[in-house]
Parts: C-alpha cells; sequence; structure tokens
C-alpha cells in the first residue's frame, strides 16, 4: 500500500472505530482488503476462530465490495 493509502485507512478506522480494546479497532466493514498469510490454524484467542501466521495486506481492493468477499467459513476450508 502506498503512503496515502496507508493515512486514508488511518483516518477511515479513526472516524468509524466501533469498539476499542488495546491497538485493536473494530470498525464498520466496509473496506476490502487481499491478504497474504504463510499459514492458517484454528484459533481460540480470536474471535474469527482463526489465526494467520505472518499476514499482510498485499492490497486494497476499491474494486471489490464487502459482498463480494470471501466469508469465514470459506477461509475455515483452507485449514486442514
Amino acid at each position: 500500500m502506498t503512503d496515502k493509502e496507508i493515512q486514508e485507512v488511518s483516518r477511515f478506522v479513526n472516524k468509524n472505530a466501533l469498539e476499542k480494546f488495546g491497538p485493536v479497532r473494530t470498525v464498520k466493514p466496509e473496506l476490502v482488503f487481499e491478504i497474504a498469510f504463510e499459514g492458517i490454524g484454528f484459533s481460540t484467542r480470536h474471535k474469527s476462530g482463526v489465526a494467520l501466521r505472518f499476514p499482510r495486506i498485499v492490497r486494497w481492493r476499491k474494486d471489490k465490495t464487502v459482498d463480494e468477499i470471501d466469508e469465514i467459513e470459506e477461509i475455515k476450508k483452507l485449514i486442514k
């Protein structure tokens, strides 16, 4: 992501935070990102029930809406 995009996302998070827990913010589902990771597994520690190993944002998908993203159940199917 570019510096400009990072600033845009930061502003969005600051304006749209629904919950705060330490450095973690919950925001309304609006922005879509492509995430790469080295591994995936089940987790009792995370609300999603999934933990990604070495996650990183590949790009901001401004061409996609939240209606087009994979649901958590699809992500869980990747776990072997």
